[in-house]
């Protein structure tokens, strides 16, 4: 069952999806529309999952589950897999693309293919202020309070480029 996303708890399990591009107004929509009846219908085993969902920087999708109410089971959560490679199949958004890191750069989202993240630090074009989503947040709390964090405060500090010791 589907409530809105301020409702659901902290500890509120989230599943965070990294889009390979912004959305445009009308995948929007349709995501928006996928997301909300598949959170509506969501399910464990036959028990109803208090759930739902929130588009961030129109780049992406959150999904979560109160397990407060009703725990999300290996099923359940290869059903909101499916919605996703569904929507994947309707939209040409790739929502399964891990070899590009987001980056919050000028009010902007820009991905960085992880295979270039050194040369983007050695450049400049990324610091070690530059914020970086956390795409690894597992839980809403931990989102709300750790979802733009500085790259050297992250696993991202290991490309950035070392400091001679004087």
């Amino acid at each position: 069952m589907y409530v809105d996303f301020s409702l659901l708890p902290d500890h509120a399990r989230l599943w965070i999806y990294q889009a390979n591009r912004k959305f445009s107004a009308a995948e929007e929509k349709v995501v928006r529309q996928e997301a909300h009846s598949f959170c509506d219908q969501w399910d464990a085993h036959g028990n109803p999952l208090k759930t739902s969902y929130k588009i961030e920087h129109n780049q992406f999708l959150i999904l979560a589950v109160d397990e407060g109410f009703n725990g999300a089971s290996g099923c359940s959560i290869d059903g909101s897999v499916h919605m996703l490679k569904s929507l994947q199949d309707r939209t040409q958004i790739d929502f399964f693309d891990r070899s590009k890191i987001a980056f919050l750069v000028k009010d902007e989202v820009k991905l960085i293919p992880l295979s270039e993240l050194k040369e983007a630090f050695a450049s400049g074009t990324l610091g070690r202020a530059t914020m970086a989503f956390n795409v690894q947040a597992t839980s809403k709390g931990t989102w709300g309070n750790h979802w733009l964090m500085a790259a050297e405060k992250t696993w991202l500090a290991r490309y950035l480029p070392k400091t001679p010791v004087a």
